[in-house]
């Protein structure tokens, strides 16, 4: 499969998580029936475009997109916590809450 038709499957998938939720890198490359895909959601998020709701998709941690995203982690938390999105102290989305 070409790169552009996977990216067209991994932006569907993350336009249908709704506000308040997140998913992983990983978990998305599993509902594209391959798990070792993780890597390529990721550059995937990173070439979208705005209308693409990117900041839902987090690392198997919780924790937020590099630096360079969305211009900084601050931002992409505000983002997160504004759609209802439940942190652990420690900073990390807490997947067990907000996941999908």
């Amino acid at each position: 499969m070409r790169n552009i038709e996977l990216y067209q499957q991994i932006y569907k998938i993350v336009a249908e998580i709704p506000g308040g939720s997140v998913m992983t890198y990983g978990q998305i490359a599993r509902s594209l029936g391959n798990p070792g895909l993780a890597r390529m959601v990721g550059q995937a998020m990173f070439h979208a475009s705005g209308d693409i709701p990117c900041h839902r998709v987090l690392n198997c941690k919780g924790e937020m997109s590099p630096e360079y995203a969305f211009g900084g982690q601050d931002i992409q938390r505000k983002m997160l916590k504004d759609e209802g999105v439940i942190f652990k102290p420690n900073g990390c989305v807490d997947l067990k809450k907000s996941g999908i």
